[in-house]
């Protein structure tokens, strides 16, 4: 018998433990890769989203009657008595203009008054004495109307001149700036020794009578709001404090820049005690009925086939994902709602659809990061 060499008893070693390693990875080749852990995601619940039409709106309190305070003439302001915050009252002086300039023209003006009076008594005294010689018939009819002329222009110039006066004393007297109303100062624009023009703005006066809140109504939602709803009222700096109010005006059309539609609801009377001006509010209003109880969040709605919507829905069953085609209605500033294709106890992805896929394994929580019950399965171990 031939006794076989060491080379070839190692090649048959090597050749066996090739087969026997190609044989092995066979066999892990069969087995499937462990699925992925399933992935959290936010979800609500349609039904227990109902929107009841109410919207909170941010606001600030303002004075429902407001007046940009400036003189009627221009000049150097030379004195300034009031402060923004300081209460005035009605006639009270606020500021002064130089009136030198202003003075002299009044005087001006008087003396042409002076001067225009005199002629029409010359005239007035030659239209008497020449009647009288026409009754004589020493002078001709149309000297007499001549007189008669010169009579009538001397009588208009007098007025003309006493209405020169009456302006130039109505703008000396224009140089003192005086609160038209009881108010507060909101803001004070000019300072003493600076030079202004005839309607700068000097004051910004808040009136006494009433308290409102402006606020800006969406262009989506400004059907749902009328002059006259009721309104809630909640200062910042009092959470939880509501005083009664009503819408009292709309702005006809929408800011260019905003397209949101400005807005002034009134606070009730008896509430207006401890309001200061410029205070931040938040108004609650109750909107119309969107004819439908089924709310999702704006992130909820993902592109859908054929141009449509969709959101993303967690199977109860499996916990997969799935895409669910829905018609909306008008969208709100935080909600859209959904007129078809959901169903009102589906487990809706609220935020973050555009990074999951179809089919994908997720486990629903809500917005407290708690886990959903539901009929999900738990994934098997691998074994």
């Amino acid at each position: 018998m031939r006794r076989l060499t060491p080379f070839r008893t190692s090649r048959a070693a090597l050749l066996t433990t090739l087969v026997a390693g190609m044989l092995v990875l066979s066999a892990c080749g069969d087995r499937s890769a462990p699925e992925p852990a399933a992935r959290p995601v936010l979800v609500v619940t349609p039904g227990a989203a109902v929107d009841s039409g109410t919207a909170a709106f941010p606001g600030e309190i303002r004075a429902r009657e407001e007046a940009v305070l400036a003189f009627q003439v221009g000049g150097q302001l030379i004195r300034r008595d009031v402060d923004a915050g300081a209460r005035v009252e009605r006639g009270q002086v606020l500021a002064e203009l130089d009136p030198g300039d202003l003075r002299l023209q009044q005087q001006s003006a008087q003396a042409q008054v002076a001067s225009a009076e005199a002629e029409y008594t010359r005239a007035r005294t030659d239209r008497a004495r020449y009647a009288a010689l026409v009754d004589q018939q020493l002078i001709s009819r149309s000297q007499m109307d001549a007189q008669d002329a010169a009579y009538k222009a001397a009588q208009s110039q007098l007025r003309a001149a006493r209405a020169q006066a009456d302006v130039a004393g109505n703008q000396a007297g224009y140089t003192q700036l005086r609160a038209p109303r009881d108010g507060v100062i909101a803001s004070r624009e000019a300072e003493a020794g600076q030079v202004v023009a005839a309607g700068q703005a000097i004051f910004m006066l808040a009136g006494d009578d009433g308290r409102e809140v402006a606020i800006a109504l969406p262009e989506s939602r400004i059907a749902d709001f009328a002059i006259g709803q009721p309104a809630q009222i909640e200062l910042w700096n009092r959470p939880g404090t509501r005083v009664p109010g009503t819408i009292r005006e709309i702005a006809a059309g929408a800011d260019p820049q905003t397209r949101t539609y400005a807005a002034r609801v009134a606070i009730a009377d008896d509430a207006v005690a401890g309001l200061e001006l410029g205070q931040s509010a938040r108004v609650y209003l109750a909107g119309a009925s969107t004819g439908t109880a089924l709310q999702v969040p704006l992130a909820a709605i993902q592109p859908g086939p054929d141009g449509g919507k969709a959101v993303w829905v967690v199977d109860r069953g499996d916990g997969r994902l799935r895409s669910v085609p829905v018609e909306t209605g008008p969208y709100g500033a935080r909600s859209v709602p959904v007129l078809s294709g959901l169903a009102s106890d589906a487990l809706v992805v609220a935020a973050g659809g555009h990074l999951l896929r179809a089919g994908q394994r997720v486990t629903p929580v809500d917005r407290e990061n708690r886990p959903i019950q539901s009929d999900v399965p738990k994934p098997a171990a691998a074994k």
